[in-house]
């Protein structure tokens, strides 16, 4: 859900079966909505990059760990993983 946008859909799908499978859509919003969209989906793919990016570093020795436990052991119980996020 976007606060931008609100919690809406935006666009009709109808499905129409003739020798397989089409998907036809119907746009029943303006060019403008189109662009807040497309800015709004911009902006909240950034949003979780940078929020992916932020877990990843504050959590690399923790990953480190755990990817050197696999690649010696292949397996980790749930004892020995919990210990390693500890």
């Amino acid at each position: 859900m976007s606060e931008l946008l609100g919690p809406r859909v935006f666009g009709e799908s109808q499905e129409m079966v003739f020798l397989g499978r089409e998907i036809h859509e119907q746009r029943n919003y303006s060019e403008k909505t189109a662009e807040l969209i497309d800015a709004e989906v911009g902006r909240l793919i950034m949003e979780a990059k940078a929020t992916a990016i932020r877990l990843i570093t504050g959590n690399r020795q923790k990953m480190d760990a755990i990817a050197n436990k696999l690649l010696k052991d292949e397996t980790i119980e749930k004892e020995a993983f919990e210990a390693l996020l500890a």
